[in-house]
């Protein structure tokens, strides 16, 4: 409990220039980041000074790990106290949420802050998503009440760079409904309205698009935020979709190494058959969310019917967070299986390793009934 180093700190060390990725949320460079932003200091993600530059990572936790937990499970949210932000290979204190006597811990970690139920209800709150993206993570934080500065949701750089091309041939025929009467059209650089749309703050270049959606100011932040959302999921998923198939490809075709009695043999074939029922209903879900995204959208780009693009951002808390749940799913399972099985590498694993994995994304996934209410 309150581990005095973390060899953690060796792989993070990459990040201290990034703010976050789907597995890590990295408030030291957020915090580097926003020195002149007094929104961030003023709606901080936690009240005690001491945990603002933490280092938060979804974590699949180790065997030994498990036993610290008072229920079976196969990931937890890791919090990294950094001795020092400037570099983080030196290392740490790191609890787990709802690990035993974690509240402890935690209470001496943040010293003499007030409001520790704030931040413990905010570190629980982080603790029950699949994936620390900011579209999901900000979506979460205020449906749970939070009051947390947009700072601590940006698309991380790299990210944002991926993502620039794949935006802008989506968009592409908004901006032509747009910006047809506006002097010099597109600006004749849709590349420069892509990075207006996803950067963090409001861009007076996109004025053109408030009109065409008919948003009123006051409503004009939640709803570009909601259709960068969307953007940003089908953009992930796009990404997502090659490696996807090869998991399912290679799930019949993984080796078993070493002795295996019957009853495993025949558990394990049972786990891979449920896995895929599921995996394909997560998808089947995921893709439901996002074909009536695309046909709302089409209505306004071939139709032109703004009012109805308009009232779908507005009105989608719950596809949204539905959606977001899902990509970070489908994203773990992808991601993992390729850190274990790596591309042009021999395609086998030991039986305990290889059902130990499978019953991490079966668990992770819910249950069939879950899965078929959700579709």
């Amino acid at each position: 409990m309150g581990k005095a180093v973390d060899r953690t700190f060796r792989s993070l060390r990459g990040l201290e220039k990034t703010a976050s990725t789907s597995r890590v949320l990295n408030l030291s460079a957020l915090l580097a980041r926003n020195t002149d932003n007094p929104d961030h200091q003023k709606s901080p993600i936690f009240v005690a000074s001491s945990l603002s530059g933490a280092v938060i990572v979804r974590h699949r936790l180790r065997q030994q790990e498990r036993d610290s937990f008072d229920r079976h499970r196969f990931s937890a949210t890791k919090l990294i106290i950094p001795f020092t932000r400037s570099d983080l290979s030196l290392g740490g204190r790191t609890i787990f949420v709802a690990e035993r006597g974690w509240l402890d811990v935690l209470d001496e970690l943040r010293g003499e802050a007030p409001d520790l139920a704030r931040d413990i209800g905010v570190l629980e709150a982080i603790d029950e998503l699949p994936s620390l993206d900011p579209f999901l993570l900000r979506e979460h934080m205020k449906r749970r009440g939070f009051e947390i500065s947009p700072s601590y949701f940006e698309i991380s750089a790299p990210d944002l760079t991926r993502m620039q091309r794949f935006v802008g041939s989506e968009i592409t025929k908004l901006i032509e409904l747009a910006y047809r009467d506006v002097t010099g059209g597109m600006e004749s650089n849709t590349t420069r309205l892509v990075e207006a749309l996803l950067s963090a703050k409001t861009d007076a270049r996109l004025e053109p698009l408030r009109l065409t959606l008919r948003l009123e100011p006051e409503n004009y932040k939640e709803g570009i935020f909601a259709w960068k959302g969307f953007l940003y999921y089908k953009w992930v998923l796009n990404s997502l979709w090659p490696d996807l198939k090869e998991v399912f490809a290679e799930l019949g075709k993984v080796r078993v190494i070493g002795q295996m009695d019957r009853q495993t043999a025949m558990e394990l074939e049972a786990t891979k058959g449920r896995l895929r029922t599921k995996l394909e209903r997560q998808v089947k879900t995921v893709m439901g969310h996002l074909n009536v995204y695309d046909e709302t959208f089409a209505q306004l780009t071939g139709e032109g019917n703004a009012i109805a693009f308009r009232d779908f951002l507005l009105k989608s808390p719950d596809l949204f967070l539905s959606l977001g749940e899902g990509c970070g799913l489908i994203s773990h399972i992808v991601t993992y299986w390729r850190y274990q099985f790596a591309r042009g590498k021999p395609l086998y694993a030991g039986a305990v390793q290889l059902v130990d994995i499978l019953q991490d994304f079966e668990a992770s996934l819910g249950t069939i009934d879950d899965l078929a209410e959700a579709t």
